[in-house]
């Protein structure tokens, strides 16, 4: 992956055409900023699946290690990893 590109978006809107091409063939996201802040990324569709991917496997690795520590603890007052996922899900919502 390419160094990121920075633009207004009132440039991103000039060319958006462009951009998502840099993103599919570069392989070059492009951040989008409004009023000087940073609001936004465009990368391409393959990297932004596989990057949920590590997330979701990593958030996997996270809810096997905190049902690991609560069946060590004792089973009286936990969840299921089910149930514990779907909690965290409904927070994060």
């Amino acid at each position: 992956m390419s160094k990121p590109v920075v633009e207004s978006m009132a440039e991103v809107r000039s060319h958006l055409a462009d951009v998502i091409d840099r993103a599919r063939r570069e392989e070059t996201p492009t951040i989008i900023t409004r009023r000087g802040k940073q609001e936004a990324v465009v990368i391409d569709i393959q990297e932004y699946q596989r990057l949920r991917r590590i997330a979701e496997d990593a958030e996997e690795v996270w809810l096997n290690g905190l049902a690991d520590e609560a069946e060590a603890e004792g089973v009286e007052g936990s969840v299921s990893l089910e149930e514990m996922a779907a909690l965290l899900r409904a927070h994060q919502g």
